[in-house]
């Protein structure tokens, strides 16, 4: 997404973690994040559109949409699919956060919450994920997400959960500069975002 690289060069820049951790518009690919020894990080953090099953023609399970090839074939269409997640990435990570649409989504529709992307990320390795419960502002989501790194680096006796709660806290009680900004406190900007898994320290 054209606004992200922004929020990941500013979470990445807090982690400590360098140029060559980011990938980003073309680098951005399915056979990027497979090809990737993922397991040597503690954060995992895609910032892209997420999709639920049937969003798009022949989709029948959730998936992050990555740059495409110009030649997509099975092993890359662009779709990282939530079986792909599950059988491709070895992560252990403390903390993976899909900051994207619908990423709690269920597997297909009628199935149980945190049975698509959520359920795969566990499976793949994670300990506790960022996900959002609906579809999200971009501008806002950065915001929130930024925000929780921030907090959790300065304070770093508070879990993930309550570093997510502060932030939430701050965009409700924050000062608006124009009425534009008066949103900023209307949940569906904030409280599409929880944390499953562990959320302690």
């Amino acid at each position: 997404l054209p606004g992200t690289e922004q929020e990941l060069r500013t979470i990445a820049k807090g982690l400590g973690a360098g140029e060559s951790d980011l990938h980003l518009g073309a680098a951005a690919t399915e056979t990027s994040v497979k090809n990737t020894d993922l397991s040597v990080y503690n954060v995992v953090y895609f910032a892209t559109h997420g999709l639920i099953a049937d969003d798009i023609k022949g989709l029948h399970e959730p998936a992050l949409v990555l740059t495409p090839p110009d030649a997509p074939d099975p092993n890359d269409d662009g779709l990282l699919t939530a079986s792909e997640i599950s059988e491709h990435l070895k992560l252990n990570a403390d903390w993976v956060v899909l900051a994207a649409c619908n990423t709690a989504a269920e597997s297909k529709p009628g199935a149980e919450a945190l049975s698509g992307l959520a359920k795969s990320f566990f499976h793949a390795g994670a300990r506790a994920l960022l996900v959002s419960h609906w579809r999200v502002d971009s501008e806002a989501a950065a915001k929130l997400t930024t925000a929780t790194f921030e907090i959790q680096g300065r304070d770093k006796s508070i879990g993930r959960a309550e570093a997510l709660r502060q932030a939430m806290l701050a965009q409700i009680t924050e000062q608006p500069a124009d009425a534009a900004a008066l949103w900023n406190a209307y949940p569906a900007f904030w409280a599409p975002f929880s944390v499953v898994g562990e959320g302690a320290r």
